[in-house]
This record gives C-alpha cells, sequence and structure tokens, in this order.
C-alpha cells in the first residue's frame, strides 16, 4: 500500500480540478468499476474511458505514479488488503444470505462510500456551514433537482421546524426569479445536484453567487459544474451494484448537519417544536393513544 491512507480513489477525487475535460471522462469511467476498470491493460481502459492512451498516460502522472505498470501495482495492494479484512473475509451484514447476495454486496459498497466520503470532509469546514445554516440573520433557501429534490424537501422539513426564514425552491427555472428577488447578500442556498448534472441549478448557483448569497453544495464524488461558485462543497460517493447510484452517503450528511443546527440554534428550535406540537394538537393532525 502507499506510503499514505489515500486509495487511488481518493487520489483521482482530490485532483478533479486539475484533470482536462479527457481525463475526467477517464477518471469517472474508472470510478465507475473501481478497482476492477484499472486491472486491465491500458488499451483496454482507454478504450472503456473513450479516451486515448496518452490521455491514461498523463492522468496516471498527475496521480503521482512513474507509470500505467506502477498504478496497477497500488490498485493490486488495494485488493490484496481488502481480502484480508475480517469483514470481507467472515461476516455478511444479511445473516443467512451468502456474501455475494446484493443485500451484503449492495451493504458493503454503501459503507465503503460513507467510509471514503468522511474521510474527505474536514470539520472545521463541516461545522462552519452548519454554522451558516443555523444563523437565523441569514435567509435560508434549499433546493433540489429531479432526483434529489427528495432530499432537498427532507432538509427543509426539518430547517423549517428548526428555525426561521427557509425557503424551498421549486425544482422548475420559471420560478426562480420571483425567490432570487429578495436574496440579500451573505444568505445561504443549499444545492443538491448530482449527476446527471442539471443546467438549471447551475444557472441558479451562479445567479445566487452573483447577489453575494453563499453556496453549500451537496453533490457527488465528481462534483457538480456549481462547485466553482460553492463556499461549502460535500462530495459523496455514489456508485453501488444497481443501474440507479446511491443516495445513502448524502442522506447521512443531510442528517448530520440535521442534528448539528437543531444543536447550534436549540433554544429557539425547542420553542418552535413547542408550539408546532400545540398546533397539532390542536388540528387532531396526529392520533393519540393516550
Amino acid at each position: 500500500m502507499p506510503q499514505d491512507t489515500q486509495t487511488i480513489a481518493d487520489r483521482i477525487q482530490s485532483r478533479l480540478d486539475d484533470l482536462t475535460r479527457a481525463e475526467r471522462q477517464l477518471a469517472q469511467s474508472i470510478l465507475d468499476n473501481y478497482p476492477a476498470s484499472g486491472l486491465g491493460t491500458i488499451s483496454a481502459l482507454a478504450k472503456d474511458a473513450d479516451v486515448s492512451t496518452p490521455t491514461v498516460v498523463r492522468m496516471v502522472a498527475k496521480l503521482g505514479f512513474g507509470g500505467y505498470p506502477e498504478f496497477q501495482a497500488e490498485l493490486r495492494e488495494e485488493l490484496k488488503a481488502k481480502v484480508k479484512s475480517p469483514i470481507a473475509k467472515h461476516d455478511t451484514w444479511a445473516e443467512g444470505a451468502p456474501s455475494g447476495h446484493v443485500l451484503n454486496r449492495f451493504t458493503e459498497a454503501v459503507i465503503d462510500n460513507i467510509r471514503h466520503s468522511l474521510s474527505q470532509i474536514d470539520t472545521a469546514t463541516f461545522d462552519a456551514a452548519c454554522a451558516m445554516l443555523a444563523d437565523t440573520e441569514r435567509r435560508l433557501y434549499i433546493v433540489g433537482g429531479r432526483i434529489t429534490h427528495t432530499m432537498a424537501e427532507y432538509l427543509f422539513l426539518h430547517m423549517q421546524m428548526i428555525r426561521r426564514d427557509v425557503t424551498h425552491i421549486q425544482s422548475t427555472s420559471n420560478a426562480w426569479p420571483h425567490y432570487l428577488l429578495d436574496v440579500r447578500e451573505g444568505d445561504v442556498f443549499v444545492i443538491f445536484d448530482v449527476r446527471r448534472y442539471e443546467s438549471n441549478t447551475l444557472k441558479l448557483a451562479e445567479m445566487a453567487h452573483a447577489r453575494g448569497a453563499r453556496i453549500v453544495l451537496f453533490t457527488d464524488q465528481w462534483r457538480s459544474p456549481a462547485h466553482v461558485v460553492a463556499d461549502v462543497c460535500f462530495s459523496s460517493r455514489i456508485v453501488v451494484p444497481s443501474a440507479w447510484d446511491s443516495a445513502a452517503t448524502t442522506l447521512l450528511l443531510v442528517e448530520t448537519v440535521i442534528s448539528a443546527v437543531q444543536d447550534l440554534t436549540w433554544e429557539e428550535t425547542r420553542d418552535r417544536m413547542q408550539r408546532l406540537e400545540e398546533m397539532f394538537d390542536e388540528t387532531r393532525l396526529f392520533r393519540k393513544f393516550t
């Protein structure tokens, strides 16, 4: 294994901004089927990514390797280390199911995604982002995309209970000018954007940034184009054995943010929650069994 604790996937993610368009295409191809994608010949890897062989050579060099054989050797060391893990050798997450069952394969992929994603997060940056979301002097706007609107709604529902001045922006660009009209410098936008990245989301981020808003972006390991205007960018690994990407790591981060902001605003939040419960009782929205 390398002298540091970074995997090759970690190196790729940390260098994304330094890669050319073709190299980013190659990086995405490698990460889509990591680490198996890098174990074949250099020509096979180039063909799978639809790039040239020199592109593979250049990106490998940017990652700090002396050549493709050295790159492959480290990949093999990563695989050996994984096989030696007691969990990989003995345990399964769903007891009674074979280790190759989708329940166990999917769970291992999600846990691996969580482990690698959290290792990339700076705790001071995380705390600063939560402090921005907790600051009631800043208006808070939350927006998602075609798939990620569900996480945006989930965050909005909780933030609306925790603090005042929270707006959920609907995922239609023709309504954005109405929301942006009253944006003040220092207001906070929480934006969700994962592949396939949405052009409308990038435009919203750019317009909010131009008006002095702070941007907190939840995205994937390849990062949305909106990251160039983001003040904080939380990148989650999302690849699992499925035709669909996983939202598990992003949801973990969202729920952790909710917990952290709640703690920061607890005096106000407790009062708001109490008043909300009184209204629930008045409207008899929920059944009571006592």
